[in-house]
Formats: C-alpha cells, structure tokens, sequence
C-alpha cells in the first residue's frame, strides 16, 4: 500500500467519498495516505478474494474486497492477520464510494490496555 495519490486520483471519480472505520470521512486518496502514517509504520495487504455484487452494470458496481493487513505498528511492532473489508461503488470505470473497515482500532485498543494493565486510565 505504498501511496501513490497520483495513481490513484486516475481511478476515481471527482466527486469521491471514503469513509474509514469510525465514520471518518475523506473525499482524495491523499487523505487516506495521511490517516495510515498516523497508525502504521508500514502496512500491506493480502487480498483473499473479490466479490461483485448482483446486479452490476456498466453504468454502477459494487466490488468488495477481504482479506487481512499486515505491516508493522509505529513503534515498529510487527501485525499481521488484520482482517479488512473494503467496499468499492463503482459508477463509469471510476471508484464513486469506498467504505473501509478493519480489525486496526481494537489492535490498537488492546496494544494500549495491555500497555496500561495495572493503572487507572
């Protein structure tokens, strides 16, 4: 998942919308990249497989993507089996929506609880 927000800009559409896990909202690929580099120190993906949705056209398509993420955490921790799902509409050639959701946050959530076992946060 090395950023190439140039690259990336080709694929979607003007108008696109990206919603990570929380409800986070982005609206360009460079978004995405900034929002990784504040949880990984580095962070690929291991795609398991794709799924289109019934129904798909020329003109829309819905695409998911599964599989699981695997990197290193900021302070150079290795992860790996992070499970993902990305959820791809597609209208024209060109990703209109991407919804992300992965297992980071309570990766996160549980490294901070067994960092502070003993203490009153």
């Amino acid at each position: 998942m090395t950023p190439d927000v140039v690259g990336a800009r080709s694929f979607v559409a003007k108008d696109l919308k990206i919603v990570f896990t929380g409800g986070i909202m982005m609206k360009d690929p460079s978004e995405c990249a900034d929002f990784n580099i504040k949880r990984y120190a580095w962070v690929k993906k291991k795609f398991d497989r794709y799924e289109v949705v019934e129904g798909a056209s020329d003109e829309q398509t819905v695409v998911y993507s599964l599989g699981t993420l695997y990197g290193a955490w900021l302070d150079n921790q290795p992860f790996e089996a992070n499970r993902y799902i990305d959820r791809y509409l597609i209208e024209h050639g060109k990703v209109k929506e991407m919804h992300v959701w992965n297992d980071s946050a309570e990766h996160i959530l549980a490294r901070l609880s067994h960092d502070h076992a003993g203490t009153t946060l």
